[in-house]
């Protein structure tokens, strides 16, 4: 990866719409070679996919809940089990498996605390665990989708 197509992959984190013409300009290329490198960052699995960023309060999820979940049990079943039952709830929006003293965090979009009971219930419902820490996001001061590209080789 060279500095077009960071300067490339930049453009697109910010606004994948951004017309092949407009990119091909920004990084001093004619539209055919430009169009080609975005292709191949796509075949290559370095653009995964387009999609649509929408506003969490215009869709009545305004509420941001970080959850910590401890288990006492580590095969590979509990963990298939867990997984899908973290899979079937929605409003689970990203899920990590963490080093130190939490096993799992989980993002959590909701409406409100009463939704997020109900998504409680339904991931203890599934799946036996240890210990489950909420912690309800005051303000969001930070957020981007856009990746930092100067690590890119």
């Amino acid at each position: 990866m060279d500095a077009i197509d960071r300067k490339l992959l930049e453009m697109l984190q910010l606004n994948c719409d951004t017309p092949i013409a407009e990119l091909a300009g920004a990084v001093q290329l004619s539209t055919t070679p430009c169009w080609r490198r975005v292709q191949r960052m796509k075949e290559a699995g370095v653009i995964t996919s387009h999609v649509a960023l929408v506003d969490p309060k215009s869709v009545n999820v305004g509420v941001t809940v970080f959850v910590n979940i401890k288990t006492s049990q580590h095969t590979q079943a509990w963990f298939d089990q867990f997984h899908a039952t973290v899979d079937s709830i929605p409003e689970v929006v990203e899920f990590y498996r963490m080093s130190g003293d939490i096993d799992y965090l989980l993002r959590i979009v909701v409406p409100d605390i009463a939704a997020y009971d109900g998504v409680y219930k339904r991931l203890i419902a599934g799946t036996q665990l240890f210990d489950v820490s909420s912690s309800f996001a005051m303000e969001q001061l930070k957020f981007t989708t856009a990746l930092p590209l100067r690590y890119a080789d």
